[in-house]
């Protein structure tokens, strides 16, 4: 992914992930969002092209936790403020952050004294998080998602990662087809809001890397 197809994925992000959080933010905070994917040594952004033309994308977390340390050193601030803008002109969406997010996202962004020391470590045994899979409707049913998944499956493995883990709606989501390509169900999550999510893993190093066309 280069920075020039970051409109494509903005958009497609929007129309398929409309409720999720970062997105509810607006076009610009997920923009300089999904950039931060495109410097971090522990993330992969792809795009698939059909024609010339971006027909789908997929960015995920090879070591998540390094990568998230890689946004807060290089984005964080920015970030922040572009996150303040929006919840600015949302009183609503604010007022959601506050009750909903405020401390879990607090626990999970801010560094501790602790991580700051800490050596860094390779990421052998690290679970890999595939974060966003989009293919736009008009390229479906060609293989271009499955294709996706099985490079970042083998960015995943070749990094020493122990799985790869994943969310899908649990109701008109994509468990069918991840479990036809070797998923393992893992259980069910509830977003703050309450949607309901399944949660899936693809170990590594046990067993084949997900076919694709």
């Amino acid at each position: 992914m280069d920075p020039e197809d970051l409109p494509f994925v903005v958009a497609e992000h929007l129309r398929h992930f409309p409720d999720s959080f970062f997105a509810r933010l607006g076009p610009k905070f997920l923009t300089a969002y999904d950039r931060t994917y495109l410097t971090s040594p522990d993330a992969r952004a792809y795009v698939a092209e059909m024609g010339g033309q971006p027909v789908g994308f997929l960015i995920g977390g090879i070591d998540p936790a390094a990568h998230r340390r890689h946004v807060l050193r290089d984005y964080g601030r920015g970030l922040l403020l572009r996150a303040l803008g929006s919840l600015c002109l949302r009183p609503r969406l604010a007022l959601h952050f506050l009750r909903t997010r405020l401390v879990r996202y607090g626990r999970k962004l801010i560094p501790n004294r602790a991580a700051r020391q800490a050596p860094a470590v390779g990421p052998t045994g690290v679970t890999a998080v595939l974060d966003y899979v989009v293919v736009a409707e008009h390229a479906r049913c060609r293989g271009i998602g499955s294709r996706l998944i099985a490079r970042f499956v083998k960015d995943a493995t070749d990094a020493g990662c122990a799985r790869v883990t994943l969310v899908t709606a649990a109701e008109g989501g994509a468990g069918p087809y991840y479990e036809r390509h070797g998923w393992l169900p893992q259980g069910e999550i509830r977003t703050p809001e309450g949607r309901r999510l399944l949660t899936y893993d693809f170990p590594l190093h046990e067993g084949p890397t997900p076919e694709h066309p």
